[in-house]
């Protein structure tokens, strides 16, 4: 059977066209409405951001507000940094300590109280009332105490506190098993009762946790600085690493290819002889006899690996898996040669597209514009709500938790049929217009954050394909490609394509933001115990995340065949479908081989890289204690260096990966299309024409 024969056709096979020369040729723009409609949206999202400027207040999340609406640390309360709570002890809900918002006054401080004291007590010394006065809403006066506290004009009790988050919350401490704060086991609350110091724990322990996760990230940052510099040459390394690869795949990927199946083949082998060795071992052990079904299930998965059958299925599966791989060998091992070939011719097609290899870079620079003006955008959106206030009352009252007005709240009936309620500061919120619809802008915000995101995304790929497309469908090389192929890609791609971009990248954020829904809806049926509605939402997921990663597969595919021929993006898609269809065994073979060698190499450079940040920075060699600086977590830099070289990695073998994918379409093109008549020569090498036995006739 000749290397062609690919078993069913799909659609028709191209047919030669005189005209065709590759992708530099007379093109119009495609997708013209979804190019207009795409303009229109993003003039739409600037006009979102804008209104988000112009409402929003991102002072809001960073600085505490009192209880009458003002930002602690600004304007008039420049001198004011602090945030002081009247009675932490309402504070002991866990999401009012997540909100930083309790059912007790607030007011803005210059400093956290340092020692603790009642207002009787207070009030008695003239000096330490000077002090305590400092934490009232306003000046008491000459009030008495009983008057001060029934106007919460101040606090019935100072306890010992220390600033975190721009918040005074209580020095807790420890002595032994006992809980003190400000050094003593109790505390009187300022109305003649003695309280536990373990009474104030409920209102902070959440906020002890996040002053210890505070401490952790403080330690984090100092590493960061003092190594920063080393983190950035270890990149370094991963670049120098990742274009070394680069070029030995250009000459030895055949070898690497072969050692690394040899070496799977080996390794199953190994596991054969392994399980058999167990399989014998256990012949005499009592009770390995015992089959599976007569074991049943067991929660402790190590009883398995004391039966004999374990190993006996574990030998048949590895056996199994072992003779696929070598009638793979057999009989797919001509194409498994195109594979290696169209690495090779990959590898010189980025010989002479160079700049290709720091692509990626301008890609991040679009992705980064895009994510920042999203976060922005966001941030402003979240925070261009007004202040609201509510009804809060120690005692029973019918008004409790009602909006109210600060500015005529004592002069209101709320205030006469509750003498002792407040009206304070409670969340941000709105019931304008705008605040209605403001969850549409930040919906409209994140859907065309996926929709920008995918389109910078399929940009850099047609770009790509084309560069790469020029080089194939050259016959000479060196004469017949353009001098800059990327930028005038670029140029073709924004030029003509922008609306089959745009289309391919709504069409893929439209199953993003479907996806997202899903999530939310899914979060939200936690809590549920219908089954049948777990199950369907499970089912969901899971046809979406394969119908994203089928879209993604199918617009990658389009966007070359758009660059190589300049048709609409539908055309594309199904010519390119079609085309792969026809060739599915190739398809599969081409893609595997690539992921694994690819794969593989990323492996490789972040172990190299990871191996030598490790003992680098963990200080377990001699050669590098004198240089390597004094971190608190040294891991710290390790995982960053990981990180970073994957994603480094991964840059430079996704313009590869690109580049195999559009040879591998040209080279099927050029297959349909042409052959090797001198009317219809071939556009591939020589090493591709020699591994499929085919030639060029002379002229």
């Amino acid at each position: 059977m000749d290397v062609m024969d690919e078993g069913p056709k799909y659609g028709q096979p191209k047919k030669y066209d005189p005209t065709f020369t590759g992708p530099i040729h007379n093109r119009g723009c495609t997708d013209i409405i979804c190019c207009i409609f795409f303009l229109v949206a993003i003039v739409g999202y600037l006009a979102v951001g804008i209104v988000a400027w112009s409402h929003g207040d991102p002072r809001k999340v960073i600085y505490p507000t009192d209880s009458t609406g003002q930002f602690c640390g600004q304007g008039n309360l420049e001198k004011k940094p602090l945030l002081f709570y009247f009675n932490i002890m309402k504070c002991a809900s866990p999401m009012v300590l997540l909100e930083f918002q309790c059912p007790t006054p607030q007011v803005c401080v210059e400093k956290c109280p340092d020692r603790t004291m009642t207002l009787f007590t207070a009030n008695k010394n003239p000096l330490e009332w000077t002090y305590y006065k400092g934490f009232c809403r306003e000046d008491p006066g000459t009030k008495t105490v009983p008057d001060i506290l029934k106007q919460k004009l101040c606090p019935s009790v100072l306890v010992s506190s220390k600033a975190f988050l721009q918040r005074c919350f209580p020095s807790l401490g420890k002595k032994g098993e006992v809980i003190t704060v400000g050094d003593k086991e109790t505390f009187d609350d300022g109305e003649g009762n003695q309280r536990n110091a373990k009474d104030l724990v409920a209102g902070v322990k959440n906020a002890t946790i996040v002053m210890e996760g505070r401490q952790v990230a403080m330690k984090i940052f100092e590493d960061y600085t003092r190594s920063w510099y080393w983190i950035l040459i270890c990149l370094l390394i991963a670049v120098v690493v990742s274009l070394i690869f680069i070029v030995l795949l250009r000459f030895l990927a055949g070898i690497m290819v072969w050692v690394m199946i040899l070496m799977v083949i080996v390794v199953i082998a190994y596991g054969i002889g392994h399980c058999s060795y167990k399989y014998i071992t256990l012949k005499d052990t009592s009770g390995a006899n015992v089959t599976l079904q007569q074991l049943g299930f067991q929660p402790d998965f190590t009883v398995y690996l004391h039966i004999r059958q374990t190993w006996l299925a574990f030998i048949i599966i590895l056996a199994i898996v072992e003779l696929i791989i070598i009638l793979v060998l057999i009989f797919l091992r001509n194409r498994i040669r195109i594979a290696v070939e169209l690495m090779k011719e990959a590898s010189r097609a980025i010989g002479y597209v160079m700049s290709s290899l720091f692509y990626p870079i301008f890609t991040f620079l679009l992705l980064t514009v895009v994510i920042a003006y999203w976060g922005i955008t966001a941030v402003f959106l979240s925070t261009s709500s007004e202040p609201v206030y509510k009804v809060f009352n120690e005692t029973v009252c019918s008004h409790s938790r009602l909006t109210c007005n600060p500015e005529n709240f004592t002069l209101s009936e709320i205030k006469r049929d509750c003498p002792r309620s407040e009206c304070l500061f409670a969340f941000y919120g709105g019931e304008t217009p705008y605040h209605k619809y403001l969850i549409l802008f930040q919906f409209y915000n994140v859907f065309l954050f996926f929709w920008c995101a995918n389109f910078v995304t399929a940009l850099g790929q047609m770009t790509l394909a084309g560069a790469f497309a020029s080089y194939y469908w050259a016959l000479n090389k060196s004469k017949d490609m353009p001098t800059f192929p990327l930028c005038a890609s670029l140029g073709r791609s924004l030029r003509y394509h922008t609306g089959s971009l745009a289309f391919g990248s709504l069409i893929l954020a439209i199953i993003q933001i479907i996806r997202v829904l899903l999530e939310y809806v899914d979060h939200k049926l936690k809590g549920a115990e219908n089954k049948f509605a777990k199950f369907l939402m499970c089912c969901l997921k899971c046809c979406f995340w394969c119908l994203e990663k089928f879209i993604k597969f199918l617009n990658r595919n389009a966007y070359i065949m758009v660059a190589i021929h300049g048709k609409n993006f539908c055309s594309s898609a199904r010519d390119a479908f079609f085309l792969l269809m026809r060739n599915v065994i190739r398809v599969v073979v081409v893609d595997k081989v690539t992921d694994f060698i690819l794969f593989l190499g990323k492996l490789l450079i972040v172990g190299l890289v990871g191996i030598f940040a490790f003992f680098f920075f963990s200080g377990h060699t001699d050669a590098f204690k004198g240089a390597a600086p004094s971190l608190h977590y040294y891991w710290v830099p390790i995982l960053t260096v990981l990180v970073g070289s994957y994603l480094i990695a991964h840059g430079f073998f996704s313009v590869y990966a690109m580049c195999v994918d559009t040879l591998f379409l040209c080279f099927l093109e050029d297959l349909e299309r042409n052959d090797g008549s001198a009317e219809r020569p071939y556009f591939m090498t020589e090493n591709l024409l020699n591994v499929l036995k085919k030639k060029n006739q002379a002229k």
